[in-house]
């Protein structure tokens, strides 16, 4: 095996577990549910998997810039959904694009879309690939003549900083680690640290609008954007640089969340910060009144509201269930937890850490006495429940790959909603979603924690785990993961929070989006992008 990029799952092929480590993953799923041992099935090679012939050559013009070999084209089938990674692990990869093309400036992406037009085939914006709504998926229909994949992670570099303003001038394919580095000798950092951070770019997190660090204040990656260049199939887009402006509707508002129906966004300017100096971590724990975990989990977030509303903005006040906490190593399992941090780059967090732990004690929480974990120099400061939730949080996704080839369902869905709303909407959703797991898996379990929160509502994350059959498992997922959407819609939720729509959650943002602005959107696209070739199947119907 090789430090490559796995074409079906998740990471590189060294980085996720062992197989011994898959092995007993998947005999720690068998016995928390009580089934029989999982089949673990081996993993796919990439000469046993079959694609369909490439219906597209490129010109002779882009010929260098582009690729059609088994292995580029079906790392490119696919994000990184739990239905993407099932049916790579089978080796399925019935659409695959039938050119990866790695444009180097922006010139040669305005070429691709030229081509792409001329020819009558879907052009699809490829940043990483984390993708866990089928954002990237070239299942493009007869309509097309084929698929052209523009992958971007080329056009990787930090290009101009302006320290004054703190703000740089970013290539949309940077990955995440790439751009801290490039940053860090100037002791600056976009602090903006989604999940998917290792394998995922700037460009992916602006067309999805990414949710990132920060539980409170910065949420989205929204919150960074200056200005941005934007390549559509009749023209290149720029916003001017400005830290603020009032007039008229902003030109970036547009192209934040457009998933590409609209053009592919080239470079940014982005907001920057110093990076942090002092830290401070703590963990709270959330005893159930009645003894049942919803209930801890309700009287957390009571807490978590006065600490969104009261001006403190920690940069991490993640709630955690109590199932949620104890599969994370975060907790025994029988209180939720909060994990609070705060961070700064000019002063110290005594204070700011000590009033938060005083308003979490007087909302029912059991919080640390004394000193506080305060660091002031570059290694964070995280007590011993943070530390071992980021752990998992990093570790996730390598083991839904095992997951995925034992046949477990692993499913995340996650929405906002607001304080009024919020503990009749977590009471249900569960109840929805526990009922759905155990009439379709026979057993299973669903958790919740808080990513992100807001004065006005909480953005709640919540995961399934399920035993499921070979071959049955996609069928069974679609079936949970309508029912979860059907409840958030019904209760007031968004059908995501920062996951973006994707073609998954297509059919509930239809309901979800007002029919005025459908019009407006398609409008806009057909002045872009008059020949509709980009990422079709996304947003709108095409």
């Amino acid at each position: 095996m090789s430090n490559r990029r796995s074409f079906w799952g998740w990471g590189t092929e060294v980085s996720g577990p062992t197989e011994e480590q898959s092995v007993a993953i998947a005999k720690t799923i068998a016995q928390r549910f009580g089934v029989d041992d999982l089949e673990l099935r081996p993993p796919p090679r990439i000469t046993d998997v079959e694609l369909r012939a490439a219906r597209l050559t490129p010109p002779d013009s882009l010929a260098a810039r582009c690729a059609s070999d088994p292995l580029e084209r079906a790392g490119h089938t696919y994000g990184k959904s739990y239905r993407d990674v099932v049916r790579g692990a089978r080796g399925e990869f019935e659409n695959p694009p039938d050119v990866v093309a790695f444009p180097e400036s922006e010139d040669e992406v305005a070429a691709l879309l030229d081509w792409a037009g001329d020819a009558g085939a879907a052009a699809i914006p490829y940043g990483g690939g984390s993708s866990v709504v089928g954002g990237v998926e070239a299942d493009v229909g007869d309509t097309y003549t084929g698929a052209i994949c523009i992958d971007l992670s080329r056009l990787d570099a930090v290009l101009e900083i302006d320290r004054a303003s703190r703000a740089a001038r970013i290539q949309a394919g940077i990955f995440g680690p790439a751009l801290e580095t490039a940053l860090r000798p100037l002791g600056l950092t976009l602090r903006h640290f989604p999940q998917s951070f290792e394998f995922s770019t700037l460009g992916g997190w602006i067309a999805t609008r990414s949710g990132g660090h920060y539980a409170t204040l910065h949420t989205h990656i929204d919150d960074f954007v200056e200005s941005m260049r934007v390549v559509t199939p009749t023209g290149v887009v720029e916003s001017r640089r400005l830290p603020g402006s009032g007039a008229g509707p902003s030109p970036d508002r547009l192209f934040l969340g457009s998933e590409g129906i609209l053009g592919i966004i080239t470079e940014a300017w982005m907001r920057l910060q110093d990076r942090p100096t002092f830290r401070a971590s703590a963990s709270v724990r959330f005893a159930a009144a009645s003894g049942s975990d919803d209930d801890a989990f309700a009287r957390g977030a009571r807490a978590v509201r006065v600490l969104a509303q009261s001006g403190l903005f920690p940069a991490n006040c993640r709630l955690l269930d109590p199932l949620e906490a104890a599969t994370s190593g975060a907790g025994n399992g029988d209180d939720a937890v909060l994990v609070l941090g705060f961070e700064s780059a000019d002063h110290p967090l005594d204070t700011k850490m000590a009033r938060a732990l005083e308003l979490c004690r007087d909302a029912g929480g059991i919080a640390p006495d004394g000193t506080v974990a305060t660091r002031t120099d570059t290694a964070p400061a995280r007590d011993e429940a943070a530390r071992a939730w980021r752990n998992a949080f990093l570790r996730a996704p390598y083991a839904r790959d095992v997951l995925a080839r034992a046949a477990v369902i692993s499913e995340t869905f996650e929405s906002a909603v607001t304080w009024d709303r919020f503990e009749s909407f977590h009471a249900d959703v569960m109840q929805a979603t526990r009922d759905a797991v155990k009439r379709i898996c026979g057993a299973g379990s669903v958790t919740c924690r808080f990513t992100h929160v807001y004065p006005d509502g909480a953005a709640p994350y919540f995961t399934v785990l399920a035993p499921s059959r070979h071959g049955s498992e996609l069928s069974q997922w679609a079936e949970i993961k309508s029912a979860a959407s059907e409840v958030l819609l019904a209760h007031g939720g968004t059908i995501t929070h920062h996951h973006a729509v994707g073609r998954d959650h297509r059919p509930w943002y239809d309901r979800q989006r007002p029919d005025v602005f459908a019009r407006a959107l398609g409008a806009a696209k057909a002045e872009l992008d008059p020949r509709w070739v980009m990422n079709p199947g996304v947003l709108i119907p095409n």
